[in-house]
């Protein structure tokens, strides 16, 4: 055998374990756009009723149901009610690999300020109390380009081989969603895939895909503190235990942990989002409650910040000679973690087919320091790429400069990405990154 022909057959061996299905991407790309512009009207009236009707996590009834029936419409296998209102939905197209593609469902309990015509004025009651809800997130971007994907992957599967699993997943703004996927047997009672991809939109310039190696989102874990004091009269301070002076302290002292105990050099944060005491100016109350964010890239770093809140709260507890406070672990995720292997190829892949649009970061730059709970997944055994794809079109980007003001990012009252570009950038994402990982008919 000569050393051109050995090459040509290794070559081949190793194209084919990692089923690399196209060999042109930007021809790919052609088929892939002029596709979206056959079901972009249907997809942009999809995304303005989503957007105006979101529902909060494990409450997505409405959500499941609307995009179980578009699957369902498109010949996949769908079965709801997946851990609590997930969607899981098969389309099988041969002998080749299973590629999962995600979209979350749930909103955010926030009021929308965006002043959009399709804004949502919608409301629910959640932890106890009546909240607006929005999709501030941009979930609803991610639900219709998740269509989106399906529509186009079944108008090109001449050209491919394998299996699709669409799952719609709840709750990811509760960071609980996936795990409850998990937990219902999503990777047991269907199929565990070989591949997992999922996009989610940002404040970026839209048309744009970030791809990054390693750690692409944080650590994150949701702390509860509860300071436990005597409550009295505000003119008798002395006769009782002031829980809220126990929390004052606590607040500015947990800085420390970063500004001091952290390494300077590594990423976390500890932010105080809940200060829940008392009722009115003359009663000094019983008990404070405070509620963390906690987020990291590093697991030592993660661990560290956790015990240094509990040890600054312990502190904070004794200089008012007060009982030890209650402590407790609330949720949290993993840091995502892109395999390097699929980013790399992911990147190539995208860059063939729409150049300098595409950037690849590699794992010593930053992550994104928000979290994701498709680290479940990850963490399950799913070699992934989750992919960062930008939402805010130049010429806004450019006024928000102008002005020397941040562009509203995710979870801002006022984040109104560019969705008729994001939506296409998000279905052209996820339908190369399938094609890439599928095997070729």
């Amino acid at each position: 055998m000569t050393k051109a022909i050995q090459a040509l057959l290794t070559g081949c061996a190793i194209m084919a374990s990692v089923g690399v299905a196209s060999a042109d991407p930007a021809s790919d790309r052609a088929t892939i756009d002029t596709q979206i512009e056959k079901t972009y009207p249907a997809l942009d009236a999809l995304y303005r009723d989503i957007h105006t009707h979101p529902e909060i996590g494990m409450q997505e009834v409405r959500t499941a149901a609307l995009l179980a029936g578009k699957m369902k419409a498109l010949g996949f296998t769908v079965t709801d009610k997946v851990g609590g209102t997930g969607v899981v939905a098969i389309y099988r197209n041969g002998a080749g690999p299973t590629v999962m593609v995600r979209t979350e469902l749930d909103g955010l309990p926030m009021e929308e300020k965006t002043g959009l015509p399709y804004a949502s004025r919608a409301q629910t009651e959640f932890e106890g109390k009546t909240t607006f809800v929005a999709q501030s997130c941009g979930h609803d971007v991610h639900m219709a380009a998740w269509i989106g994907t399906a529509q186009t992957l079944l108008a090109m599967k001449g050209q491919w081989k394998g299996t699709l699993m669409f799952i719609a997943q709840p709750a990811e703004e509760q960071l609980k969603g996936a795990k409850a996927m998990l937990d219902a047997g999503l990777f047991t009672r269907f199929i565990k895939p070989d591949y997992g991809f999922a996009a989610h939109v940002g404040s970026g310039e839209a048309g744009t895909v970030v791809v990054k190696d390693g750690v692409t989102s944080s650590n994150s874990d949701s702390v509860q503190v509860t300071f436990k004091g005597r409550g009295g009269h505000g003119s008798m301070p002395s006769a009782t235990i002031d829980p809220i002076v126990m929390g004052a302290h606590f607040v500015t002292d947990v800085q420390a942990v970063i500004s001091r105990q952290k390494d300077a050099n590594a990423f976390g944060v500890v932010t105080v989002g809940a200060f829940q005491a008392g009722t009115v100016a003359n009663i000094i109350p019983d008990t404070a409650v405070l509620k963390l964010s906690l987020r990291s890239f590093d697991k030592d770093v993660r661990q560290m910040l956790l015990e240094g809140v509990k040890r600054t709260a312990n502190a904070s507890a004794a200089m008012s000679n007060a009982p030890a406070p209650e402590v407790t672990w609330l949720n949290g995720t993993a840091a995502v973690m892109n395999d390097h292997a699929l980013a790399e190829r992911a990147a190539a892949e995208l860059k063939a087919a729409d150049g300098d649009r595409v950037s690849y970061l590699p794992a010593s730059a930053p992550g994104w320091s928000a979290s994701e709970d498709w680290s479940a997944f990850v963490d399950a055994g799913v070699p992934s790429v989750y992919f960062t794809i930008g939402g805010y079109d130049a010429a806004t980007l450019a006024a928000y400069k102008a002005k020397g003001e941040a562009v509203p990012s995710n979870h801002s009252p006022f984040f109104a990405p560019d969705h008729n570009k994001a939506i296409r950038t998000g279905i052209r994402t996820l339908t190369l990154a399938v094609l890439m990982v599928a095997e070729p008919k």
